[in-house]
């Protein structure tokens, strides 16, 4: 058991406008299972590449243990070939009986590391490099997003091999993950950093006690400073007029006045000015202890969506439907029968690979949605209501590039809405400068939930859209679901979401 000591930390990217990481301190023990949470954007993955050595910083990273890193960049050339052929060039030294181990205890067999990668599942991917990853000695893991584009079942063996493990960090925004396999929570405030014992839940329940108290303390500060401004502006008031009585006076009125009264009443005035000072001072303490107390409060804006109303109560109408590639020898789906009417929310939920992605896009296609031209044959009704308009937020970011205001254009969106949804998911002003192509994945998925939030339609159609999404934007657009109703299909593997938010799932 060591520590990694972290002193006085800073670092920022070249052309950025603000620090990443300003003069942090802090220390984790290597022997902890650590949740690593935080906003997109603020630094996770960059922090777990500052261990990897692959950054310049200021400040100091004392690690008496070395970093391997999930998930491995796997070239053009290996996804050609099994993982057996290149075990030993992504973990030097790494024995291959000690990854059928790990695969073991994932519940897989060792075949899988004898067939060509590219023909592996994402689930059979995620296992295969987990194996490796902890078939080393002596080493402090960073694990980042192990879950993403994983079905139900797959992240249930990940979520029971991780929790029998230790020494390491996991960068995840499932909540059922980070509370089922870690110990201490590693978390990315808005101005601070804390490093706390216990997993999600607890963290949580803690955080929104604090946010609590420090909204109290806030508006006790805010009252005594009002009150304080308000006697401060009487009394001064007060002086000013008696100030003005030092001169001219009524000797008819003020027969007993002398010109003794005049140093009297000056006396008093400076008595009054005194007093004035005093409660100015007493206001700047008050702005002083006020000032860092909401410095860290996460208080998520209430997002909205426009949705239309449709004539017909159902939507989208599924009978005995299959379909199947043109070049593939089964179909990707068959036999699919169900409907989806006004006010439904249904998850669409089954393993990788069953075709829920090509169902979503072919229920597009039937509607004539851009872009959604697929080569495939039919079998069974697919029918989408006449005149239906979808939005649609798609699972993939790789065509996200230029800037927001070039995206606004081709896309037909109000740029100030646009920016203000963006805005109210967290993002911050500097970042609408940037070119889309740096944001980190998490940001680039909300452009996609932006872009289909400001979108009027009747039925909104999301393929896993919290994939990369952290934690608080997740519970952002839980609420909104919630609140706003709108009729929807998804995907999505995040269980509490899932949860929460469907009225019906649909298992294929």
């Amino acid at each position: 058991m060591a520590q990694i000591r972290v002193n006085h930390l800073t670092f920022y990217y070249d052309g950025s406008f603000d620090n990443i990481f300003e003069n942090v301190s802090f220390s984790i023990d290597t022997n902890w299972k650590l949740g690593f949470i935080g906003r997109n954007g603020k630094g996770k993955t960059t922090f777990l590449h500052l261990l990897l050595g692959k950054f310049d910083y200021q400040g100091s990273i004392d690690a008496p243990t070395a970093f391997d890193y999930f998930p491995y960049q796997i070239t053009d050339d290996q996804m050609q070939l099994p993982a057996a052929a290149w075990i030993e060039e992504l973990k030097p030294g790494c024995e291959a009986w000690r990854v059928v181990c790990e695969l073991e205890r994932l519940g897989e067999s060792a075949e899988i590391l004898y067939r060509p990668y590219r023909t592996l599942s994402y689930g059979e991917r995620t296992k295969a490099l987990l194996a490796i990853l902890f078939s080393g000695d002596n080493e402090f893991l960073l694990i980042d997003e192990p879950t993403n584009h994983l079905d139900q079942e797959a992240r249930e063996t990940v979520k029971k091999y991780l929790a029998a493990k230790k020494g390491f960090i996991l960068v995840s925004h499932d909540r059922d993950l980070l509370d089922a396999c870690t110990d201490h929570c590693f978390v990315l405030n808005r101005k601070s950093i804390e490093v706390q014992s216990g997993n999600f839940s607890i963290w949580w329940e803690n955080k929104q006690r604090k946010d609590r108290f420090a909204a109290a303390e806030n508006e006790k500060h805010q009252k005594e400073i009002r009150k304080l401004r308000q006697a401060a502006a009487r009394s001064a008031e007060w002086a000013d007029q008696n100030e003005r009585t030092k001169i001219g006076y009524d000797p008819v009125k003020e027969h007993d006045r002398s010109m003794g009264t005049r140093a009297y009443i000056g006396a008093k005035t400076k008595k009054m000015h005194s007093r004035v000072k005093q409660m100015e001072r007493r206001i700047s303490r008050e702005i002083e202890e006020k000032e860092g107390l909401l410095q860290d409060v996460e208080a998520v804006a209430d997002l909205k969506l426009v949705q239309l109303s449709h004539y017909k109560n159902t939507l989208v109408h599924l009978k005995e439907y299959g379909l199947q590639y043109a070049d593939a020898d089964d179909p990707v789906v068959e036999g699919v029968t169900f409907t989806i009417k006004k006010g439904e929310r249904i998850a669409l939920a089954g393993k990788n690979g069953c075709g829920k992605s090509s169902l979503l896009k072919m229920i597009l296609q039937h509607n004539g949605f851009a872009g959604s031209n697929m080569a495939v044959s039919e079998k069974g009704v697919c029918e989408t209501a006449a005149g239906l308009i979808i939005s649609y937020a798609g699972q993939g970011t790789d065509g996200l590039e230029g800037n927001i205001t070039t995206y606004c254009q081709e896309h037909h969106l109000d740029k100030s809405l646009f920016c203000a949804v963006l805005r109210q998911l967290d993002f911050e002003r500097g970042q609408f400068l940037k070119r889309m192509e740096t944001y980190s994945e998490g940001q680039k998925k909300k452009i996609l939930l932006a872009a289909s939030l400001l979108t009027p339609a009747h039925l909104y159609i999301w393929d896993e859209p919290l994939n990369y999404i952290d934690l608080f934007s997740r519970m952002q657009i839980e609420k909104l679901l919630l609140t706003c109703q709108p009729t929807m299909l998804f995907v999505e593997h995040d269980v509490s979401f899932c949860e929460k938010v469907a009225t019906k799932t649909i298992r294929l």
